[in-house]
């Protein structure tokens, strides 16, 4: 009796063990999974993703030109080369849609505004439109330039107070005064260009 008793014993041992050493290997496997999981989540958002736009002419400009976005470790960089512009300031916005079909770059909408601010420079302490780019200057042929960076705009994101894909980039005729509302007074749209992939 005692035999039976201490071999029942060392199997219900064995089965206890047994079945820890399972829950054991579960646990390393959901680990792992996790992990792998994160740092692909993690390459993911250091994987460098570009988007490269034409700008058409609009509002019977010549104007046109190429913009290129590019997010790489949370941060967008955008450059844009314009030609056949006036010379002079002009205005160049994030607008609501990327939607170029109108002659005038109207159905493009109005400033990209989703934290819904007043309209300003970037990075103006009473607020800006997170399309609210800014001014460049077109030399005596026509032709300009501007680069920015920033961490409040992504390509392709859930974050819609963020995502860019979809939108439109609008050049204006003229300068952005940062004062008037809701758009700053820089005229005609005379370049546009959607922002899709």
């Amino acid at each position: 009796m005692k035999k039976v008793s201490i071999l029942f014993s060392a199997l219900a041992f064995m089965a206890f063990t047994s079945c820890n050493d399972g829950k054991k290997k579960d646990e390393k496997e959901m680990d792992k999974m996790e992990k792998d999981e994160m740092m692909k989540e993690k390459k993911e958002m250091m994987k460098e993703k570009t988007v490269t736009i034409q700008l058409e002419s609009k509002s019977e400009s010549s104007a046109t030109g190429t913009v290129s976005f590019t997010e790489k470790d949370g941060v967008v960089k955008m450059e844009a080369k314009l030609t056949g512009l006036e010379p002079g300031m002009h205005a160049i916005h994030i607008h609501e849609k990327g939607d170029c079909s109108a002659p005038d770059g109207k159905s493009a909408g109005g400033h990209w505004n989703p934290t819904f601010e007043q309209h300003g420079k970037w990075g103006d302490a009473e607020g800006y439109h997170k399309g609210d780019i800014g001014n460049f200057e077109a030399n005596e042929n026509g032709d300009g330039s501007i680069a920015m960076q920033t961490d409040e705009w992504c390509i392709g994101c859930d974050d819609s107070k963020k995502n860019i894909l979809g939108k439109g980039i609008i050049v204006h005729q003229g300068a952005d005064d940062f004062t008037s509302q809701p758009s700053g007074a820089a005229g005609a749209r005379v370049s546009c260009g959607g922002i899709i992939e």
